[in-house]
């Protein structure tokens, strides 16, 4: 982006952001004005557009509210029952968050809302980094999934693969990335992350930018790496690439490229066949400028592996968006993952937040590896005697929790995204919120109710214990096992050793520590009930190296895309825990009841 181009974009966040809640008053008018003919609308406004009656007599849904409607559209039943805009195809969410698979109706204005936000982005991307799409290019693993087709004829795709089939992303891809176009469109992720690779190392003198849509795509790109580099090398070194890649696009792709360089190879070679792989992201990728992935949320788990491949490269997390709503962008893209906050953006949706009963406190970062976590309980509704209004977009409080709910123009009204956020102050007459957890993703054997936020704390302070013997923790996840009485909490680690370290080296009594540490960090309704014995020990299940790669393999196959997968911190999912449990090499249990 030019300086000229950034210049504009930043002086249209400042507009944006100057004058907010008479841009989110013009939003939701212009919604309502629209949309109040509809269906779904009609019987709680009766025509009318009034923002007072919107709210007192619209409810605040959740996707199974809205559920029966969207079906409806999708059967082949005119959209005009929820939106008065033609719907032109669905969004897809990957279903990995906690639950299944949705479908958000998309509209012309929806999707242009896109490239506004890519501007906004890219402008404080240049103001903060320069002009890297004029000094090289990024290295952005990028996968798509093949569109479903409802009854009604309309398409069915995930936002990552909408975007990236846009004309305009299309004709400037091979000028900003190193994927081919070919590359990112095929089908088989196996298939795609190994040429996506290549083609980044064949290009590694121009990368300036690595990353993907979330951390964890990004470590698993690593990991990929240390299984293929040999291969890799191999192919650049005679410039053929692998049999097996028998994508058709690929080979094509690739052969375009790649031509017979053993310097290169060789490069390559020394620099993986090291001992310890610190660092080699910056290694590999020597002008690289900083690392593009969410890492804020249940991602934070992967600050620590990610800082540890990086070598030092900050780690940007940009934005903050859903299948349902653009919303933030972070401004200060150099803050650790564990200060980000994301400034929304007024234009995108109508925003109203949902106060939750407990303030949540900020501490420093010298305080606390997670800003906002370490001093936080269990975050819920306020009760009934309590007020539990909405409040608008500039009315938010900073240190208060709140749950996301949005009105868009493609048939969402006072939808509740599940987002726990917490407002951290405001830039110009815009509120920044820090990403708390999802409200959805909790943990519960009776009356206990452990949270994602609660969770990944208790996780986070045990993982310590196991620093000093050189292990990563590279993947957890959980649920609430019944089978027996009463139930207990189980979780699911894969730890990998940083220098080259066995996991059968793991000393018994470490792990019976680690349960011990998460039972002592959990809320104490957790604690009493456990004092009671109406939960049982908790249990630390290891699991084998690649077991998590299996299970992002096992949502890509049932729909999912690779670009917007997260590893679920709980899950319910019977195949899921299939998978894990026929990967586990080591079971430990708390020995005492926590204090």
């Amino acid at each position: 982006m030019a300086r000229s181009e950034c210049e504009a974009g930043m002086k249209m966040m400042e507009e944006l952001t100057t004058n907010a809640q008479q841009i989110q008053e013009q939003v939701l008018g212009e919604i309502l004005r629209r949309n109040a003919g509809t269906e779904y609308l009609s019987g709680f406004l009766h025509g009318q557009i009034d923002k007072k009656l919107f709210k007192n007599n619209v409810p605040i849904v959740t996707y199974e509210d809205i559920k029966p409607y969207i079906d409806r559209i999708a059967n082949g039943e005119p959209s005009d029952i929820l939106l008065a805009e033609p719907v032109i195809q669905f969004y897809r969410s990957s279903g990995t968050s906690g639950g299944q698979p949705k479908l958000i109706p998309t509209t012309a204005e929806l999707a242009n809302k896109w490239p506004i936000f890519r501007t906004l982005l890219q402008s404080v991307m240049t103001k903060h980094f320069g002009e890297l799409d004029q000094a090289g290019k990024g290295m952005s693993l990028m996968f798509t999934k093949p569109a479903i087709e409802t009854p009604s004829g309309l398409k069915a795709t995930s936002v990552s693969t909408s975007i990236f089939k846009e004309s305009g992303f299309k004709t400037t891809l091979s000028k900003l990335y190193t994927s081919p176009v070919e590359t990112i469109f095929c089908p088989d992720t196996k298939q795609s992350m190994y040429c996506q690779l290549l083609a980044g190392l064949i290009q590694r003198d121009e990368v300036v930018t690595v990353g993907s849509t979330f951390a964890s795509t990004v470590l698993r790109a690593i990991k990929f790496l240390e299984d293929y580099w040999q291969e890799l090398c191999s192919n650049i070194k005679t410039g053929q690439i692998s049999d097996w890649i028998i994508d058709s696009g690929c080979r094509n792709a690739a052969s375009l490229i790649m031509k017979h360089n053993p310097d290169l190879a060789y490069s390559i070679e020394n620099i993986c066949s090291c001992k310890s792989w610190e660092g080699i992201i910056r290694k590999l990728w020597p002008k690289a400028k900083y690392i593009s992935a969410i890492n804020t949320g249940v991602m934070s788990q992967y600050t620590a592996e990610l800082e540890f491949y990086g070598g030092g490269l900050p780690l940007v997390s940009g934005f903050y968006a859903c299948s349902e709503a653009i919303c933030g962008i972070n401004l200060e893209p150099l803050r650790k993952p564990s200060d980000v906050s994301y400034t929304f953006l007024p234009n995108m949706a109508y925003f109203e937040f949902l106060p939750m009963k407990k303030d949540c406190v900020t501490i420093s970062q010298d305080q606390a590896q997670f800003d906002g976590l370490s001093h936080h309980e269990s975050i819920e509704m306020k009760t009934n005697n309590e007020d539990t209004e909405p409040v608008d977009l500039v009315n938010v409080k900073p240190g208060q929790c709140y749950e996301l709910l949005v009105t868009t123009s493609s048939g969402l009204y006072r939808y509740r995204v599940g987002d726990i956020l917490m407002a951290s102050g405001f830039h110009n007459n815009t509120p920044q919120f820090q990403f708390m957890e999802r409200q959805n993703v909790i943990l519960s054997i009776d009356a206990d109710k452990t949270s994602e936020a609660d969770l990944l704390k208790a996780v986070t302070e045990a993982k310590t214990l196991l620093d000093p013997l050189g292990f990563i923790l590279t993947g957890y996840t959980s649920y609430g096992d019944i089978s027996s009485t009463p139930g207990h909490y189980v979780l699911f680690w894969e730890l990998k050793g940083n220098e080259g370290s066995d996991v059968k080296e793991l000393d018994p009594k470490i792990m019976v520590e680690c349960c011990s540490k998460i039972e002592e960090s959990l809320n104490y309704i957790y604690k009493i009930y456990r004092k009671e014995n109406a939960i049982a020990a908790l249990e630390i299940r290891v699991v084998k190296q690649g077991t998590f790669d299996a299970l992002m393999d096992y949502y890509v196959s049932e729909g999912a895309s690779l670009s917007q997968y997260k590893a679920p911190s709980c899950t319910k999912s019977k195949e899921a825990l299939k998978i894990l449990d026929s990967r586990v090499i080591g079971k430990f249990f708390s020995p005492k009841t926590p204090i």
